[in-house]
């Protein structure tokens, strides 16, 4: 992958994460039109943002899912006190290892490690990377290759 594609799906990760975070606090009457919207808003044209919308679609596709797993992996962690932004950053991160095949899961981890650090506080990106690792330990395949 290049670095331009690279910058490019780290954009879309976080417009997913600005995205979902106002989503899990007020989601949308009509999404499809709170999307366009959204996107009106970025800095770049929509389709620069294509990874970060597929992101948001699997997400709130699978949330059931997705926050099953997050509450059985965050030992000891009441699932309601968890942070909504670092909701949001496991949501994305759980859905790629999960749904995305095409991502090595340590991908996937790095960048939510990254994300949380720019927009968290400190101690999230160990609450997120224990949840994670803990997930990546059960995917039961290698974490460091692409599996399609």
């Amino acid at each position: 992958m290049s670095k331009a594609q690279y910058a490019q799906r780290h954009d879309g990760r976080v417009a997913a994460l600005q995205y979902l975070y106002s989503w899990s606090i007020n989601a949308p009457d009509n999404e499809v039109d709170d999307l366009r919207v959204f996107f009106e808003g970025q800095e770049q044209p929509r389709d620069h943002y294509a990874f970060g919308e597929e992101i948001i679609d699997g997400v709130i596709k699978n949330q059931p899912e997705i926050d099953a797993q997050i509450k059985e992996l965050a030992q000891n962690w009441e699932f309601d006190r968890i942070a909504k932004i670092d909701l949001a950053i496991l949501r994305i991160a759980m859905f790629e290892m999960l749904h995305r095949k095409d991502i090595p899961p340590v991908v996937s981890i790095n960048e939510a490690i990254d994300i949380s650090k720019q927009f968290s506080n400190a101690d999230s990106k160990r609450f997120i990377n224990g949840i994670l690792d803990r997930l990546k330990d059960k995917l039961g395949r290698d974490s460091r290759k692409a599996s399609e």
